[in-house]
Formats: C-alpha cells, structure tokens, sequence
C-alpha cells in the first residue's frame, strides 16, 4: 500500500492519485532544501511549479521553474530539484512507467547522507 504523505528532510510529499502507469504527487520543497540528485530506471517525471520559484536540474541543464512552468524529467536522467529561495516550493509531480515504487530511486549525490 502506498503511504499517502510522507515527510522528507528536505520537505514533504502527498500522494494525490495512483493508478497502474502513473502517479501524481504534490511535492513541497522547504526553504533552501534540495532533493537529492537521482534518477530512475523505471518511470519518467513531469513536474509543474503551482507555487515559489524552484531550479531544477536535469542532466547538465539549469531550469528556473516559476509559478506555471514546467519540465519533462526522461527515464534515466540524472535530476534535482532545489528551493533557494525564503518560501516553500510546490510541484505537482506526475510519474510514468511500468514501476512507480519510492525505492526506483538511484541516488549520486545527497546532503541527508541517504543511500
């Protein structure tokens, strides 16, 4: 069963909708957090900015995400998501595949000292 929120060091997450192949979550980024850099080998990510201002990183690509923007996160491809700012990001977060479960997550870099 999947948990519904889950509270992360570097902010939260709520699962809003979970169906075979895809999966919707709210991501709430606290103040000057970030996500680890990652990837995953079974899903691919869309992520669209509903409040602040976040930088996200895919592969060697700097994004600036505001309110409204969105970005296309490809199976594989090494990613980040980073809130420099004073107040709390949020990203609706929708995942693709044929495996969508929190552990498809190969980690490369992480200030939180995860695996």
């Amino acid at each position: 069963m999947t948990k519904i929120f889950e509270e992360r060091p570097w902010g939260s997450f709520k699962v809003l909708l979970e169906e075979p192949g895809y999966k919707v979550k709210e991501i709430t980024v606290k103040p000057h957090s970030k996500l680890s850099l990652q990837s995953h080998k079974h899903r691919e990510e869309f992520w669209v900015t509903v409040q602040g201002t976040a930088l996200a990183l895919c592969e060697e690509t700097e994004h600036e995400l505001k309110q409204g923007a969105s970005l296309h996160i490809p199976k594989g491809a090494k990613h980040r998501l980073i809130n420099k700012t004073s107040e709390p990001v949020v990203i609706i977060e929708t995942q693709l595949g044929d495996y969508l479960g929190e552990d498809d997550i190969e980690r490369f870099e992480d200030e939180y000292k995860r695996v």
